[in-house]
């Protein structure tokens, strides 16, 4: 398990917190990608995953993590990067949407930064229609796409999605 603690203060001050928002940095290929903290529970090694019949095209299978039955989302796929086999080094970073718990293969988990709200790009501000991100903010090392995992899945694939989740 990793720690989750932020690598890096922007701000100092007791406001601070309502200023700026931690994110959880992770790669894929050589992009780089970030989750708000709140939204990830924990980030964790890969383990064989179970595939589903009848999930989503984008959802791999399933894994179980301490008992919990938890779907694998493909974000490769959603942002039509190539396909890349898993290996030992990859990671699962544990999330959760509105709706569910689930699990994201990334390349490898960077850390937590803390990031002030202002220097979070909206992408209505970039390209208006942008889906799955929630914005863009320029680091020292470059810019970081800021996922929304609570639109990575369409209506129709949650729908999908719970209906294959009931026949486990």
């Amino acid at each position: 398990m990793t720690d989750l603690r932020p690598t890096s203060k922007k701000l100092i001050g007791k406001h601070a917190m309502n200023d700026s928002t931690q994110l959880v940095t992770f790669t894929l290929d050589n992009c780089k990608f970030a989750l708000p903290l709140p939204q990830v529970e924990r980030i964790v090694n890969v383990v064989e995953i179970t595939p589903l019949p009848k999930a989503p095209e984008v959802v791999i299978g399933v894994v179980n993590v301490r008992g919990r039955i938890i779907p694998v989302v493909d974000i490769r796929k959603r942002f039509c990067l190539p396909k890349r086999e898993m290996n030992l080094n990859n990671k699962f970073i544990l999330s959760h949407t509105s709706k569910r718990s689930v699990g994201i293969i990334v390349d490898s988990v960077t850390g937590v930064i803390e990031s002030s709200k202002k220097e979070v790009v909206t992408p209505e501000k970039i390209l208006p229609g942008i889906e799955y991100l929630e914005g863009v903010v320029k680091l020292e090392d470059g810019l970081t796409l800021i996922h929304n995992i609570d639109s990575f899945l369409s209506l129709e694939e949650e729908k999908t999605l719970d209906d294959a989740m009931r026949k486990i």
